[in-house]
């Protein structure tokens, strides 16, 4: 499958390395994640690199192609709400995983759109096992 992973970038990497473990996980399973780098310590010199109209319509293409979109969003990112609303709106199979306890908006928490899957976590290792159930049930629709 293809996947798009979406996590905060400005607004905190607190989370780092949940996301690096989400994405291990993925290359692990075979899966295209366009967006790997995006869990890397480096991200934020290599997405400055890019203009903000380069980030926008790169990730929107990537979207658009994706299978299903993966957000991890215990960290608050106007950017990561904007790909899950987008992604929903292409009838994308969407989950967002949180850890257990982080205040989570809720316009994700609260959305009943057909696709989305909220669930929360409590470790790395259980996050990962979110990831991959979630990824089990949307290739059942695919």
């Amino acid at each position: 499958m293809n996947i798009y992973f979406a996590c905060s970038i400005t607004g905190g990497r607190a989370f780092e390395p949940v996301y690096q473990a989400i994405i291990r996980a993925l290359l692990e399973d075979e899966h295209e994640v366009p967006t790997a780098h995006l869990a890397g310590a480096e991200v934020k010199a290599l997405e400055a690199i890019a203009s903000p109209r380069e980030v926008y319509e790169r990730d929107v293409a990537w979207i658009r192609s994706c299978d299903a979109l993966i957000a991890e969003v215990s960290t608050p990112s106007h950017g990561v709400g904007y790909e899950v609303a987008f992604a929903l709106s292409l009838g994308k199979p969407v989950l967002c995983c949180y850890r257990d306890g982080q205040p989570v908006s809720k316009m994700i928490t609260g959305n009943s759109q057909p696709g989305i899957h909220i669930a929360g976590y409590q470790t790395t290792t259980e996050a990962v096992e979110v990831v991959r159930a979630f990824l089990k049930r949307a290739l059942v629709g695919l």
